[in-house]
């Protein structure tokens, strides 16, 4: 196998279409593990694309709760202070910071799938004081509709390999904000909101987020703690996931694909209203 961009490598491949077989040249997806660490203490390890890692190490400390804002964060840095490592990410934190043992600990490395994965306590798994999302934000559902073409339209890397997730984040207008690839979904949505926190703009108090996947229980504790008003996903969401999302006032939405999508709570943001035959 040959390597090209640390985010995409390349490889033969036998081609079966219609009986016919051909060799040829296919692009793969880098997937490479990220240790992050605090200090000279390890804290996790997850499978990622490489590309926007302090954004990812960044978004996972404040989603964990681990961090409030990126003031505390003093650096970040590759392994030994350059690009040589850039598997090893170092987060210094402010002088005098304390970290809550149970937020951090783990029993083994987490998968790129599923930051729950590892956690060494359940009761560990809720954040505590997640505040309720801005209740004014509004959006036409027919603007949510058009989201998932313009995400597909800018995933430069899905282009090339078709085994991406993605997160973005869009104005109530339909303007793309920015956008973040990864072969986990959950580290698509921590680089995203890495890149929100260290570009000052959390809360996300007047954007929606669309992923990727499914819409699970932490994909939606992230949101929150992103203080993201709407979250919509191209799959389904869980029934852990719509209970957290219907007690912290989240709009969650599920199924965005081409004009249809379900709402599982917060309906009341995309103004809407039974048709009266249903």
């Amino acid at each position: 196998m040959e390597s090209g961009a640390r985010s995409v490598n390349y490889s033969t491949v036998s081609e079966w279409n219609d009986r016919k077989v051909r060799r040829l040249h296919d692009s793969l997806v880098g997937e490479e593990p990220l240790q992050i660490r605090l200090g000279k203490r390890p804290l996790s390890v997850t499978m990622r694309t490489p590309g926007d890692d302090f954004e990812l190490a960044a978004g996972f400390l404040f989603t964990e709760g681990i961090i409030h804002s990126a003031k505390e964060v003093v650096s970040l840095r590759y392994g030994n202070g350059s690009k040589s490592d850039q598997n090893v990410v170092h987060v210094e934190l402010k002088h005098g910071m304390t970290v809550n043992s149970m937020r951090t600990k783990r029993n083994f490395p987490a998968n790129s799938s599923c930051g729950l994965c590892g956690k060494a306590y359940i009761e560990g798994c809720r954040l505590q004081g997640i505040k309720r999302p801005n209740p004014r934000f509004r959006l036409d559902p027919e603007i949510l509709c058009s989201f998932p073409e313009t995400l597909r339209s800018a995933q430069v890397l899905f282009d090339r390999t078709g085994g991406l997730h993605a997160a973005a984040l869009f104005e109530a207008s339909g303007k793309l904000i920015a956008v973040k690839e990864d072969v986990g979904r959950h580290n698509a949505v921590d680089k995203l909101i890495g890149w929100a926190l260290l570009q000052g703009r959390i809360p996300l108090a007047d954007c929606a987020l669309l992923a990727s996947g499914r819409g699970g229980f932490e994909i939606i504790q992230k949101s929150l703690v992103a203080g993201v008003p709407l979250l919509a996903s191209v799959s389904a969401a869980s029934d852990l996931a719509v209970q957290l999302a219907r007690e912290c006032g989240l709009t969650l939405v599920g199924f965005l694909r081409g004009r249809r999508f379900v709402c599982y709570c917060g309906e009341e943001r995309l103004g809407l209203t039974p048709s009266p035959e249903s």
